[in-house]
């Protein structure tokens, strides 16, 4: 991608990330009856689709009636209950001849009680002192521990993901809990499937916690960013609460990207909805997910919008409506980031400037240049309605609002009017 992280596919740093919720997207709830969305999320400027576990559920202590996706059975198997090998081969092949990537969720911390493996190599296990049976999960009694001080072990593990890549033409993983695998797991693993294909790697920890983990990683989640909002929305803080967390995130460098989201699987079913936990903030925080340095990540039904928590464990779809309110919303935001040089992720060639305002404790603005492509975005975090200027050259130019293509020609200090948590977004390219 650039001389700081040659580690990189070319493609990540314009790219988005749509996470499937395949057992829950179609009344179906198959592959094929998910491969029919394609050209419509193709429309939105969607990117890149992550499939949560695709391989066969245990059924040793499962919960409810169909058991979680990440209580895997069998590395090598696709779940039945979304279709065929067969299936999910044709849906890639679909998605690689829309222009989209794919990957798939890759859950190498543990497995359900009845893996193949637990019959077939126990050693690869680690087993409970106490009771001499397999470990289970930190607390979560439907998943058992896989022991990485076992080399053969780290093969067959390294051997599996490999299979995907070369069966079905995936173009990366999505790494559950990647920071409760030793880091140098990722280190071996990652040279040996890439080897296969040069991969997208996102690994679901948080880089301010675990900062190796970040120099395998292309990407990893925001963790302490959704969190920091949540508490920002709920007791009204001030800007400086976030800022002093963006710069945390900014020291980390250009060696990875940061995921951005208001929203998935988790959160959804087990926190809440973006708008229980954001209220109307939604809206802005989805602007600054797409615009700031990283990459946007996206939940099944966010486009709808979905004002409903999901099941994890039994069958509960998306209750579609065929109309699409926020999809123009995120068609914009989508299209601009992939289109628009100023938000490549990750590339030293971008540079983001925090821009000064009459209302610092309410007002994020700021500006992305690369070359003579700039992107401005100017964002009302808090319910108050907001009159401030800004007061810096860089915005004394001709710009195209993004969401209405209306030409605008902003001066140094001219006032600004925005509604409690309205935003405003404007391109130069």
């Amino acid at each position: 991608m650039n001389s700081a992280n040659s580690k990189t596919v070319a493609w990540a740093a314009t790219t988005n990330i749509y996470e499937v919720n395949t057992r829950q997207y179609t009344p179906e709830g198959t592959f094929n009856a998910f491969a029919k969305e394609i050209p419509r999320l193709k429309e939105m400027g969607v990117e890149t689709l992550w499939f949560m576990p695709i391989t066969p559920i245990a059924q040793k202590n499962k919960k409810g009636s169909l058991g979680s996706p990440y209580a895997c059975s069998d590395y090598t198997s696709i779940n039945p209950e979304f279709g065929t090998l067969e299936d999910f081969q044709k849906l890639v092949k679909e998605a690689h001849a829309s222009g989209m990537k794919v990957i798939i969720d890759w859950v190498a911390n543990h497995t359900g009680w009845d893996h193949v493996w637990t019959n077939s190599n126990p050693e690869y296990y680690l087993k409970d002192s106490a009771t001499g049976d397999f470990q289970i999960a930190s607390g979560m009694d439907d998943i058992i521990e896989l022991d990485y001080s076992n080399p053969a072990l780290r093969q067959a593990m390294v051997d599996a993901m490999k299979y995907w890549v070369e069966t079905c033409d995936i173009d990366g993983f999505r790494c559950d809990l990647a920071a409760w695998v030793e880091v140098d797991f990722w280190q071996e693993a990652r040279p040996k499937v890439d080897s296969v294909k040069k991969l997208f790697w996102l690994g679901e920890f948080d880089e301010l916690d675990n900062p190796d983990y970040g120099k395998v990683f292309d990407a990893s989640y925001t963790w302490s960013w959704m969190h920091k909002t949540r508490e920002y929305y709920e007791h009204g803080l001030s800007l400086p609460a976030l800022d002093s967390l963006l710069a945390r995130y900014n020291e980390i460098g250009d060696g990875s990207m940061r995921a951005w989201f208001t929203s998935n699987h988790d959160e959804n079913t087990w926190n809440g909805t973006e708008y229980e936990k954001y209220g109307n903030m939604a809206g802005a925080l989805a602007v600054f997910s797409a615009t700031w340095n990283g990459v946007p990540l996206l939940y099944s039904g966010q486009e709808l919008p979905n004002h409903k928590r999901l099941e994890f464990f039994e069958r509960d779809p998306i209750q579609w409506t065929g109309t699409y309110e926020k999809a123009d919303f995120y068609k914009t935001l989508l299209q601009l980031k992939s289109n628009n040089p100023a938000l490549r992720g990750a590339d030293p060639a971008v540079s983001t400037y925090r821009l000064n305002t009459s209302s610092p404790d309410q007002v994020m603005a700021y500006l992305r240049k690369n070359g003579d492509s700039e992107v401005l975005v100017v964002i009302n975090f808090s319910k108050e309605n907001l009159s401030f200027t800004i007061s810096d050259e860089k915005v004394a130019r001709n710009w195209q609002d993004v969401f209405t293509n209306d030409g605008k020609n902003i001066h140094v200090d001219e006032q600004w009017s925005l509604a409690g948590w309205e935003y405003r977004v404007f391109s130069r390219k």
